[in-house]
């Protein structure tokens, strides 16, 4: 018994083997990069910041694997208003819930929203409710602003969650992209089941590249690299020519100009010449004699 209890006890003493964490550049062979990870509330929290990748703007790991965009679907247990946000609560039967936070329309914008986003907020302006309360219902993607109807995202409705990661006080929350009703259990096991296999197949091994992918990957890069320097490159070689084209129009708009008003000043000098010489003869005409 004693020996067990030893093996147990090395067994929790034995640490786990280190992550490599590869340079940004490699994300793009990453299986969970840039997709929406199907994955639950509680492994959302499990989700830990990286020092050295504190530029990238929403950037989790689990394990090594880098994480953007979530997949969630639960059920709705709360749903609070708070300035300038709406906060659902979503249990999906993980052990923990997790806060999905919606960002509300900006008021100067919600006053002068065009009749298109009007159709696109359809249920928003029923009833009897008068502008500010039009305001309050009016809410967008945290990423592209996009105007989104949330009314039918009410507690006890079960629903699929995509959005984007934060950290509000030391704890996850997600940022609601996109949403779309789950039809019924069928639809939820289905996910359940495709998010469990994803969690052992994928998020429970550690991301390993070879030394032949890492040096593919950054002669990949660097020609991307290269490629944008060009692009910027061709671009400020552009904007020069158009500029001197502009210097080079403007000099001879001034050229032109400059003769003109040489020709005018040359014109107004004959003409005063010809009215004094016109005004001297007058004078004579008038001095001789009768």
């Amino acid at each position: 018994m004693a020996t067990n209890d030893t093996n147990n006890n090395a067994a929790k003493l034995k640490p786990k083997p280190s992550l490599t964490f590869y340079p940004a550049f490699c994300f793009k062979a990453s299986p969970t990069n840039f997709t929406w990870v199907k994955i639950g509330a509680a492994d959302v929290h499990r989700l830990k910041r990286r020092v050295g990748f504190g530029g990238e703007q929403g950037l989790f790991f689990y394990q090594n694997h880098p994480i953007r965009f979530v997949n969630l679907v639960g059920i709705i247990v709360a749903r609070t208003d708070v300035p300038r946000r709406t906060i659902l609560t979503l249990d999906d039967s993980t052990g923990v819930t997790v806060d999905i936070v919606v960002l509300k329309g900006d008021p100067a914008f919600i006053s002068t929203a065009t009749s298109s986003n009007s159709r696109t907020l359809k249920g928003v302006n029923d009833g009897d409710g008068d502008k500010d309360e039009t305001q309050k219902e009016y809410h967008v993607t945290s990423t592209t602003q996009t105007p989104m109807d949330i009314t039918s995202l009410l507690p006890g409705r079960l629903f699929q969650i995509k959005g984007t990661l934060s950290v509000f006080r030391a704890t996850m929350q997600v940022q609601l992209e996109r949403f779309f009703t789950v039809p019924d259990t069928n639809a939820e096991m289905r996910f359940v089941e495709a998010r469990c296999r994803f969690l052992l197949e994928v998020l429970s091994v550690p991301w390993v590249l070879g030394e032949e992918e890492i040096a593919a990957l950054r002669v990949e890069a660097d020609e991307e690299g290269c490629k944008i320097e060009e692009d910027h490159a061709r671009v400020r070689r552009r904007e020069r020519r158009k500029a001197e084209r502009e210097e080079k129009d403007r000099r001879k708009i001034e050229k032109a100009w400059e003769r003109e008003e040489a020709l005018r000043e040359q014109e107004a000098r004959v003409a005063r010449e010809a009215g004094m010489e016109y005004m001297r003869e007058v004078e004579r005409q008038r001095s001789k004699p009768t």
